[in-house]
């Protein structure tokens, strides 16, 4: 049985900042942001439990040695700035207006970030597709990359997600040799460093890219050659990142069994998950059972599409038939959320269904893409506005969110972008945008240690942003 778990009232004034140092640790309570208690949706607002009474903060600081096991950095010093966007990237004017900022003056392009949904054949630079579509012959919309940029843009604004995968046609066309898969992966790997992103898992479907003869294997061993080029461009520039393949089944396409078990071939050699793919409504994970079970029987990561063009019959399978560890967007896992607004004048009480609950106190991450989402019409029985997203919701309610971008180029998004879109809406500040990022690193398919690792370099990348703005 549901039940009614808190209220929000107002609490927080829009002009809180951020005090250097006095954040607290990771994981020490689900609930709570560092800094601030939770959320600060529609002027500063905050989750209390039913008696009224606030969560407690945890007393550990940011750079508290009791907050994780382990040396500090004991992979080398803590990250530098990103590396600067190439004009041939996939920014367009979209998403290059202004430079994203905090209210407060605070720069988000320089903070670490990690991405955990992010699809290679939705992140290409308008000008590689380009020189690669003429290079094999292929007819494109327009001959222009800016032009060709808002083409993608423009088409993949249409509120249907499967209009939005139309889009995919022409992306998919020129990834289909050896060449144009490592220099898409290598593109994609420079543009995540300029980013900011020091940790990013890349998503595509090898079994979409054989029209040319290609084996599943040539496939991904060629992302993986890309991958590695462009991690050693990333760091001759001075800079690091890391970046693992995430390999996609498609739903529509059969069980599975054969993309799975080529994820377990290359576990060593750069794929460290596995997701499926395409039309969510009508092909449920379970059909795709006898890949999850092969998966679950040799402990491999799963991450799953669920709950963005489908509801909670299909966030239920991703959990029950595929063991999924992380939720593919999620967004509509809202719906098990009852909001009630009929209480007094500064609160509103807020039940959450089983399901909901259950993915909440599980620390279930969702992966997030509030552009994506609007375009796609995930969002549409809230509104169509970032405002109406039910991110801030989550986000008050202790659920383990992360902030993505799904497609680059679709979205005409980055990272930087989306934090800005939801600082803006939902009055965001510094430690908020911390906690996305330790979310998504404590929900990166790695091991323990490493996790551990990236999520100090965040911290430490963070504090050092900040105090570069108090400096000044």
């Amino acid at each position: 049985m549901a039940a009614a778990i808190g209220r929000y009232v107002t609490q927080r004034p829009h002009n809180a900042t951020r005090r250097p140092g006095s954040g607290e640790p990771f994981g020490a309570d689900p609930g709570r942001r560092p800094g601030h208690g939770h959320g600060a949706h529609a002027g500063g607002t905050s989750i209390l439990q039913r008696d009224g009474a606030p969560q407690a903060a945890p007393s550990t600081t940011r750079n508290g040695n009791d907050r994780r096991r382990g040396a500090r950095y004991p992979c080398g010093a803590p990250p530098s700035p990103p590396v600067h966007a190439r004009a041939d990237s996939t920014e367009t004017s979209v998403t290059r207006q202004q430079p994203a900022v905090l209210r407060d003056g605070t720069p988000i392009a320089p903070l670490p970030k990690v991405s955990l949904h992010d699809h290679l054949d939705g992140g290409l630079r308008p000008q590689t597709i380009i020189e690669l579509a003429d290079e094999i012959g292929i007819d494109l919309p327009e001959g222009d990359a800016l032009a060709l940029a808002r083409w993608f843009a423009d088409q993949a604004d249409s509120g249907s997600l499967v209009e939005y995968l139309k889009t995919f046609d022409v992306t998919t066309a020129v990834m289909q040799t050896r060449q144009g898969l490592r220099r898409v992966a290598r593109d994609f790997v420079l543009d995540l460093a300029a980013d900011g992103v020091i940790y990013g898992e890349v998503r595509w479907a090898p079994e979409q890219h054989l029209a040319r003869g290609l084996s599943l294997d040539e496939t991904v061993d060629a992302v993986q050659e890309g991958i590695e080029q462009g991690i050693d461009a990333v760091r001759h520039s001075g800079h690091r990142i890391r970046v693992g393949q995430i390999v996609s089944a498609m739903r529509h396409a059969g069980d599975g069994r054969e993309i799975a078990e080529l994820a377990l071939r290359h576990r060593d050699r750069g794929v460290v998950g596995f997701d499926i793919a395409g039309p969510e409504h009508g092909f449920p994970p379970s059909l795709l059972q006898p890949s999850f079970d092969l998966l679950a029987s040799e402990h491999f990561p799963v991450t799953v599409h669920a709950g963005e063009a489908d509801g909670l019959e299909s966030i239920r399978g991703a959990l029950d038939d595929a063991r999924a560890l992380r939720l593919g967007h999620g967004v509509r896992l809202a719906e098990d959320i009852e909001v009630d607004d009929e209480g007094d004048d500064d609160a509103t009480f807020v039940t959450l269904g089983p399901l909901a609950r259950w993915v909440r106190d599980r620390r279930i991450p969702l992966e997030l893409s509030p552009s994506s989402n609007l375009q796609t019409g995930a969002i549409e029985q809230w509104g169509d506005e970032l405002f109406d997203h039910p991110f801030d919701l989550l986000y008050q309610l202790g659920f383990t969110v992360t902030v993505n971008t799904d497609n680059r180029l679709m979205s005409a998004t980055t990272i930087t972008r989306e934090l800005q879109l939801l600082s803006d809406a939902f009055d965001y500040d510094l430690d908020d945008l911390l906690t996305f990022q330790l979310n998504a690193a404590e929900a990166a398919f790695l091991p323990v240690e490493r996790r551990d690792e990236l999520a100090d370099l965040i911290e430490d990348g963070f504090d050092d942003v900040a105090d570069g703005v108090t400096a000044e």
